[in-house]
Parts: C-alpha cells; structure tokens; sequence
C-alpha cells in the first residue's frame, strides 16, 4: 500500500505549511500529493506550484468537479501539467452535488448523473489518447455542438497538443453503489470519500469487477498525539460539515454513504441539529467510533495497529491528511 499526501482545499487562504509538507513527503518517499476544491482554491494551480518545487512525487487531483470545467478544459489541464511535471499527473475527477453545483457553478445538476460522468469520462480520454478529433453526441456533453442555441459551425477538433502520455491516469470519486461500479469500468481508479477497513463488505459487490491494478485509494486524516478523543475533534468537525451542510436534507450524497455504512440514525440527526443552525451541536452527534474508523489517530502504537488493518485489504494508495511534519514522518517509517 503506497502513501500519498492528501492537502485538500484552501481555507480563507493559502496554507503557507502546504509546500513544505509536499516536499517532505516526497523526500520521505511518499508516492503522490493530492489537491482539491470546494467554492474556493481551485484544484490544478497550487498543485502546479507543488510541481515546480518537487521532482518525483505523482501529483493528483482529490478532486477536481466536472461542474467546474467542460471536459476538453479538464483534459487541457491534465495533460498541460503532465508535460511540464514530466508525466507525474493523475486526474480525480468527481461530480459533486445539486447544491454545489447549482449553486457555485450555476449550472443543472444532472438527472442522470452515471449518463453524465460517463459522457465526460469519454471526452476527457479521447482528449488524452488523441487518435482523432473528439466526437460524442450524448446527453449532456455533445462536441461538436448541435444545440438549437448554436451556430451550427463547430467540426471536431483534435487536440493541438500531443499528450505526453495517451494513458494518463484518470480517477473517479463515486459514493453511490451503482457509481462506484460503473467507476470501476471507466476509470483507472477510485477515490473513496470514507473507507473503513472494519467495512470493506460496503463495497465489496461495487467493487467486484475491478479489473487488476485498479487503484483505491481512499482519504484518511491522520494525526500522531496521545489523546484520541482530542485528535478526533478535526475529524468530526468535517464529517459534521460534510454530512450536515453538503448537501439538501433531500439529497445529501455524504449523509446516504454514512448510513449505507451503519450509521443511520446518527447521520440523520447530524443532518438535522446542522441545517437547524446546531452546528456545534451536530459535531457532537458524529460517532467517535465513525470517526475513529475513518481516521489514523492516537499514540504511534495504536496507528500501527490500525495500519496494518488498511494494509490487509484492497486500498492501493491511502491519502492522509496528516497535519504535521511528525504524523507525516511516523507514517512513512510504518509504513516502510
């Protein structure tokens, strides 16, 4: 099981300790750092800087959103930063949900969201394979273009660009059952949003025709400290954020995943004390036993024990998001 450093989005701003954990953990041996975006930061500048100042370690995105970029925008970027990285780009790709997406990006949530990933999935390989202009006329992604609101003048383009490698890797975060296996399909790997090794049999039928060398590879906060409870306070304020506020009470992708994965009840009052304005409130109601079983927390002993339980499945890459230069230190030497 391969390491990789998970930075995630900026806050208010940028994280000045962001360049110096990516360059440790590509001095400790770590074999990728992932960035991401929200309503924010977006997710290929700053893993551009992180290129600029490393030389060997992959670098992903965790995710980028479909909303955010057609998918011949998405490709440009992938394989503009494959070349300049000298061939280290993987591209995460997710979807996302009906409130972000309508609401940031101003644009339909897609009724069919497995139709819609598959047709950008699509574009975005023949972009990076390059063996013709690109041509899909599907639902929701048609190139070229032959809406009504068009000219009608579009033909199909190949990319100008020859793309350093045709197989760069794509990855797909997926959450529902039937995504995930369509993920396993289509993509080169998939990012878990939660992943328990306690819980591996969520998965295991989504996960039943992945083909050999399909990456897994799940986010998990890690944090080296003596107090568990104290060190599992950050994990439940995202999993309180994430279940609560990421998503309409109807719809929240976030919140169906906790339950599918025994946490029912606790998911829907999470939900409920954080969209009644009980935000302290609904980061209380997170499980410590969920919280703990997503996470690396506690004295270096009790990490080797819970790493050696994600190293028995079927993860691949395990994304930490380690807080500190210690936690990331410790991780590489256990892991080794």
């Amino acid at each position: 099981m391969r390491l990789g450093l998970a930075l995630g989005y900026w806050g208010r701003g940028p994280n000045p300790e962001h360049l110096t954990l990516a360059t440790e953990a590509e001095r400790l041996g770590y074999a990728s750092v992932w960035t991401a975006e929200a309503w924010g930061s977006d997710a290929f500048t700053p893993l551009t800087w992180i290129a600029a100042h490393t030389t060997r370690i992959g670098l992903g995105t965790a995710i980028a959103q479909m909303a955010a970029r057609s998918p011949t925008a998405t490709a440009m970027h992938a394989l503009t930063l494959d070349h300049l990285s000298g061939g280290r780009m993987m591209l995460g790709l997710g979807l996302s949900g009906p409130q972000v997406v309508e609401g940031w990006y101003g644009r339909p949530f897609p009724r069919s969201p497995l139709t819609a990933t598959r047709e950008y999935m699509d574009v975005v390989r023949q972009v990076l394979c390059r063996e013709g202009p690109v041509e899909v006329a599907g639902r929701f992604h048609s190139h070229p273009y032959t809406g009504q609101d068009g000219t009608g003048l579009g033909k199909p383009l190949k990319p100008i660009t020859h793309p350093l490698r045709p197989g760069l890797p794509v990855l797909l975060g997926a959450e529902g059952p039937k995504n995930i296996a369509q993920t396993t399909r289509i993509a080169d790997g998939w990012l878990p949003l939660y992943w328990s090794p306690f819980r591996t049999d969520v998965y295991e039928v989504s996960l039943a025709e992945a083909p050999e060398n399909f990456m897994i590879a799940p986010m998990a906060r890690a944090r080296l400290c003596e107090d568990v409870a104290e060190g599992l306070l950050p994990v439940k304020a995202m999993l309180g954020f994430y279940i609560g506020g990421m998503g309409h009470a109807a719809r929240n992708f976030h919140a169906d995943l906790m339950a599918r994965m025994g946490f029912e009840s606790e998911a829907r009052r999470i939900q409920e004390l954080f969209l009644a304005g009980r935000r302290a409130e609904a980061v209380q109601a997170v499980p410590d036993a969920f919280a703990d079983e997503i996470s690396l927390v506690g004295p270096r002993a009790r990490i080797a024990e819970r790493l050696a339980l994600w190293r028995k499945g079927p993860v691949t890459d395990l994304l930490v998001t380690a807080p500190d230069l210690p936690t990331l230190r410790a991780l590489a030497e256990l892991n080794a």
